[in-house]
């Protein structure tokens, strides 16, 4: 995959894996076939996830993407044991210098502010990095009076920042409100899985909130929960379908579909 940006960076994603085994139905997938079906298992349908390169790929106009803030970088501030080993090994794995690609693009000629989180890096966890990027993703579409978008997928705060981590859930609010305030739209598209700081701060806070058929969104994960109520939840507990059925999200959009039920979306709030 290629993408364009400001400074005309090129980045190849390269994988050098031929077959993956799916998780619902064991299936070995060629890899090939699993990226023609948008990485979802021909034979059960089952969702394997995408890297942030790839939702940017899935969801803008081709050759219309320009990132930006792409040189920021974490520090371990704190001095955290091991963080910085923790930080290079991330970066090789999903060839990105922190877990939140960002930057502005079209969505059938619609032009957004678009962030778009990677698992791959240390579990998309939201440190001082990624908080700013997303804020300034924020701030973007407040500044060009454009709509955001931003796809999260994340384990929650990161650790290793401590209370510099936390701050982000507040920042990233603060500027959500001044978007809202400004009548700009904001779609947030939590996916498979987001959870903890920032299913509590931005990623639930849109305007109108889009995921996937079966998606994980929680605070914290069904085990923790079933541990701490000694209780057992019901069935699909945490799902996008059961989060549909309480309010809690507003679409499901199949991921073939998902770029035109956006666009969709942005074209009736602009």
């Amino acid at each position: 995959m290629t993408l364009t940006s400001k400074s005309k960076l090129t980045l190849d994603i390269v994988d050098n894996n031929k077959w993956q085994k799916c998780k619902c139905c064991n299936e070995i997938i060629y890899n090939e076939d699993l990226k023609n079906n948008l990485n979802i298992c021909p034979k059960c349908g089952n969702y394997f996830r995408l890297t942030a390169f790839e939702r940017i790929e899935l969801l803008i106009d081709h050759n219309t993407f320009f990132e930006e803030d792409m040189t920021v970088h974490s520090k371990n501030i704190l001095d955290f044991s091991g963080y910085e080993e923790k930080l290079e090994v991330a970066r090789e794995k999903s060839r990105m210098l922190d877990g939140v690609i960002s930057g502005i693009g079209k969505i059938n000629g619609i032009e957004v502010s678009i962030a778009a989180m990677e698992f791959n890096f240390m579990g998309g966890s939201m440190g001082s990095v990624v908080g700013e990027k997303i804020t300034r993703a924020l701030e973007r579409g407040l500044e060009e009076k454009i709509p955001v978008v931003i796809v999260s997928s994340s384990g929650g705060a990161r650790m290793q920042e401590g209370i510099i981590s936390l701050m982000q859930m507040a920042k990233t609010s603060g500027a959500v409100k001044r978007l809202n305030e400004a009548g700009i739209p904001f779609i947030s598209v939590p996916v498979d899985p987001t959870t903890g700081g920032v299913t509590a701060s931005f990623a639930m806070l849109g305007d109108v909130i889009v995921t996937e058929p079966n998606a994980l969104i929680a605070f914290a994960g069904p085990r923790v929960i079933e541990q701490t109520v000694n209780q057992k939840l019901p069935k699909g507990f945490q799902r996008a379908e059961f989060l549909l059925e309480h309010g809690m999200v507003d679409v499901i959009s199949e991921r073939k579909d998902l770029k035109e039920t956006i666009y969709r979306i942005i074209e009736k709030l602009i």
